[in-house]
């Protein structure tokens, strides 16, 4: 069997990964801002985990995070949209986007544990798998929007496909109530994704 086709097929995805980069305006962050970003969410995480906030327990936090920081900065933020000034993508994550991903989180949540709660008790179960596609192309992006409909009460993602310029989601869904693609991917994906395009590309 000749290896053609699966030569064509590898310069074929090495082609779109490159115009995907190109076309999506998200070239990548400067090093020292990929850096900043990812020390910031190291430190808050630094924080959190020792619960100190004395003198010597953030200086031997920030020289650690700091070092870490630097191997680590392409795997936290290589997918991060290329758009303002390092200090106001930091404010308006914490002021604006994360409050935003809570609030969307916690209204899914409330109204999915109600429809299945309902399915159950009335016995009134539909389960199927449905395809969708999403517009994000980044690893990060679509992790995230993956777990977040699998957080989701009702719904669980088996599979992540990517073919060419389009990636789509498969997704078990507890009460099946289209097999229409993009109505389902609404329903699915509601304002999550919305909002991961904000951020991610």
């Amino acid at each position: 069997m000749s290896r053609v086709p699966f030569y064509l097929k590898e310069r074929l995805e090495r082609l779109n990964e490159r115009v995907l980069h190109e076309t999506s305006g998200t070239s990548g962050l400067p090093p020292w801002e990929r850096v900043a970003l990812t020390w910031l969410a190291l430190m808050a995480f630094w924080v959190v985990i020792t619960s100190s906030v004395e003198p010597r327990d953030l200086i031997a936090g920030a020289a650690v995070t700091l070092l870490v920081s630097l191997f680590m900065r392409d795997l936290l933020t290589g997918d991060v949209r290329r758009s303002g000034h390092v200090v106001e993508k930091i404010l308006y994550f914490t002021l604006i986007y994360l409050p935003q991903y809570l609030v969307i989180m916690a209204f899914r949540l409330l109204e999915s544990n109600l429809k299945v709660a309902k399915n159950v008790i009335f016995m009134d179960i539909n389960p199927g798998i449905v395809k969708i596609r999403t517009d994000l192309h980044s690893d990060t992006g679509v992790t995230i929007l993956a777990n977040s409909i699998t957080l989701t009460p009702g719904t669980l993602t088996l599979d992540v496909k990517k073919k060419l310029d389009e990636t789509y989601l498969y997704v078990h869904w507890i009460d099946l109530e289209t097999l229409n693609r993009e109505k389902a991917g609404e329903k699915i994906k509601g304002d999550i994704e919305e909002w991961l395009k904000k951020v991610f590309w």
